[in-house]
């Protein structure tokens, strides 16, 4: 067994190396970049080596610079983790000639799966089913046309060395090439090194099913069942889960059974994801087709972690340093449901626009998940697991991904793990940056989740005025009124004890008129009981003033209400959505009729940088004629290229920024006449 592990990697999947070679007892290396010499996994590790500036290009991408840390540690591994340069094969190979194990897959299976275009040509000879597209090299965008002409749209334009999102662009005609094409090169080129792109046919109304493939160097390949992956932004996965609520035990072992055969093909060893494109209409399950290998560990692999109990970094380690499998096919087991969700720096009420910046204030529900060996620890406390890389006061930079945690939670049913997401996301605090929280739980409150029925266009299909908060029905609407009217007491309370007051302290008031979502409610406070409208409504709960968190027993229910103090009221934030709460007294609320609304300033002839972001083309110039929807500008952020387009026709009245800067947000880029 290996003596020192270095974790080629950062934030929370360095941290959840960390933690299983810990418990194998086998030190770890970590190297870091300087924006995170005071990361948690930099704290973590038994020896850190500091490897360059920021950017990954110069520090956690550069090969020469993950060796040179081995060497001059002793570690006699690399554990690649995902992303970076879990799959270059120039690194798998740089490492053997130094003698330097590297825990995954081997080069060959690396070289053949890794590529887009040659992996569905490999996967097609060996009698996979594949998506119908062109795999071969695409000269420019006229010739891109003709091919998305040929396979007829919509079609998927991606990059050959692409993964994680990156470089996709859906198409559903020539002009969506047109403006696509050149995106997909670009960023194929920035993020891989590599700007070939292929174009394939589009499944509407598609799931993403991915197989968990675990081999070792002895010939054995297993499937550790499958995940469920449909929910997506951009193709990027947000909510993940195992096992799938489509597939059947038939499914399942066709599936796996194809996969695993696919993998012995290349000579496949540790673990390794194969995702299937599946048809959502055909219930048989046989309309599956391959779409890519990822010959590393997945970001999503704690689901499958919490339905088997397998540690998958574990076995990893051991099939690199040589061991064989200790469990078979028929000791793969489904025990309970697991679902994860991303926590991603994004503001979903700003059309989920990146949001970098530090944390200012960073709770999550418990901390993060401890390996105690056990396998049911790995489904964490009670059924909850938080694997992060962040801490309280750090950056989250525009350097890397936006992802700030994973939320794991398991159930023995798909409701009950659900149930245990939306109570942790409301214990989740965070403050000093848009974060996507709200989104997750009204996800995991939507009766179309709930239900199972879902495809990669959840998203876009059930949100397509953009998110806007979950739906607070009745009850939790009148919850709400009792809970902020409890807080105002409290805060009137607090506000008579106040020395120096002139005359006698005054009481609270007991009667309040409370307004949220457009309907007013009287609520009463008398002792312990409280009425809205006239109604009892049974409310157990503690607040003190600057409380930020507050835990209310509503009608037998407990509720996690994030508090947050506002001129006339409060902002409440529950169940996936942020609700303003305007308390007055009852006395006083009558006169709010002769208040002057305010109206906000009219910024539509302003094209405005809606993230902090570097501007990658400006497509027109002073004095140019644009009409309603035309794109204007491309602005990069967390090396994701964004398409600013025109609000309303017009002229080009003056430019403000140039292109090769770096904006903030709100920035002005240009202003229209």
């Amino acid at each position: 067994m290996f003596k020192k592990i270095l974790i080629a990697n950062r934030g929370e999947i360095a941290c959840r190396v960390i933690k299983t070679a810990r418990r194998m007892g086998i030190a770890t290396v970590a190297v870091y970049s300087d924006a995170d010499a005071r990361a948690p996994f930099v704290q973590m590790a038994d020896e850190a080596v500091h490897i360059g500036p920021a950017p990954a290009a110069q520090s956690y991408l550069i090969p020469e610079k993950i060796i040179a840390a081995c060497k001059a540690t002793g570690a006699d591994a690399v554990h690649p983790g995902y992303g970076f340069l879990s799959e270059r094969t120039s690194f798998a190979e740089a490492l053997a000639a130094e003698n330097i194990a590297f825990i995954g897959p081997p080069v060959g299976a690396i070289a053949a799966m890794g590529d887009k275009i040659e992996s569905k040509k490999l996967a097609k000879a060996a009698g996979v089913n594949v998506v119908p597209g062109y795999v071969g090299e695409i000269d420019d965008t006229d010739h891109a046309v003709r091919i998305a002409a040929e396979i007829g749209y919509p079609v998927m334009m991606k990059a050959s060395a692409g993964g994680g999102g990156k470089g996709m662009r859906l198409a559903f005609s020539e002009q969506d090439v047109r403006e696509g094409f050149e995106s997909v090169k670009r960023e194929g080129l920035n993020s891989f090194g590599d700007d070939r792109v292929f174009i394939e046919k589009f499944i509407e109304n598609p799931r993403h099913i991915e197989i968990q493939i675990l081999g070792d160097q002895h010939g054995n390949i297993l499937y550790l069942n499958e995940r469920e992956c449909s929910i997506q932004r951009r193709h990027q996965k947000v909510v993940e889960e195992a096992p799938s609520p489509f597939v059947t035990p038939e499914m399942r072992k066709a599936m796996g059974e194809q996969c695993v055969a696919l993998a012995r093909a290349v000579g496949y060893y540790s673990a390794g994801t194969v995702e299937l494109i599946v048809s959502g209409a055909d219930k048989s399950g046989q309309s599956f087709y391959f779409l890519e290998m990822n010959t590393r560990l997945q970001v999503e692999h704690p689901v499958t972690e919490a339905i088997t109990g397998i540690d998958l970094v574990e076995q990893m380690i051991r099939v690199a340093a040589g061991e064989k499998l200790a469990m078979t096919q028929d000791d793969i087991g489904i025990h309970g449901w697991a679902i994860e969700n991303r926590v991603y720096a994004e503001d979903p009420y700003r059309g989920f626009l990146p949001s970098t910046g530090r944390l200012v204030r960073y709770r999550p529900p418990l901390a993060g998940w401890t390996d105690d060996g056990q396998g049911n620890a790995r489904r964490g406390v009670d059924g909850v697991r938080v694997d992060d890389g962040v801490y309280e006061g750090g950056e989250v930079s525009m350097f890397y991904d936006p992802m700030i945690t994973k939320l794991v939670t398991w159930g023995e049913t798909r409701d009950e793990a659900a149930d245990r997401q939306v109570a942790a996301l409301d214990a989740f605090e965070i403050e000093g940056l848009g974060h996507n929280i709200d989104f997750l739980s009204a996800i995991m409150q939507h009766p179309r989740f709930r239900s199972g029925e879902l495809t990669t266009g959840f998203i876009a299909e059930e949100y397509p005025e953009g998110f806007h908060g979950a739906p607070a029905d009745a009850d939790l609407q009148r919850a709400l009124a009792g809970i902020a009217a409890f807080l105002a007491t409290a805060r009137a309370d607090r506000a008579r004890r106040v020395d120096g007051q002139l005359g006698k302290r005054l009481r609270p008031p007991s009667e309040w008129s409370v307004t949220l979502a457009g309907q007013t409610f009287a609520v009463a406070l008398s002792g312990d009981e409280v009425t809205v409208d006239g109604t009892p409504l049974d409310l157990a709960m503690e607040y003190t003033p600057g409380d930020v968190l507050v835990e209310a027993e509503v009608d037998g229910d407990v509720v996690g209400v994030k508090v947050k103090p506002t001129r006339s009221g409060f902002q409440l934030t529950t169940r996936g959505a942020i609700h303003k709460v305007q308390v007055l007294p009852a006395r006083l609320a009558p006169y709010t009729t002769h208040m002057i609304e305010k109206v906000p300033p009219d910024l539509s002839r302003f094209l405005i940088c809606p993230m902090p972001g570097l501007l990658v083309a400006l497509h027109v110039a002073e004095g140019d004629k644009v009409e309603a929807g035309q794109p204007l500008a491309v602005v990069e952020a967390m090396k994701m290229e964004n398409i600013l387009r025109a609000e309303k026709s017009g002229t080009v009245k003056a430019v403000r920024a140039k292109a090769g800067e770096s904006l903030a947000v709100d920035a002005i880029i240009l202003e229209m006449a």
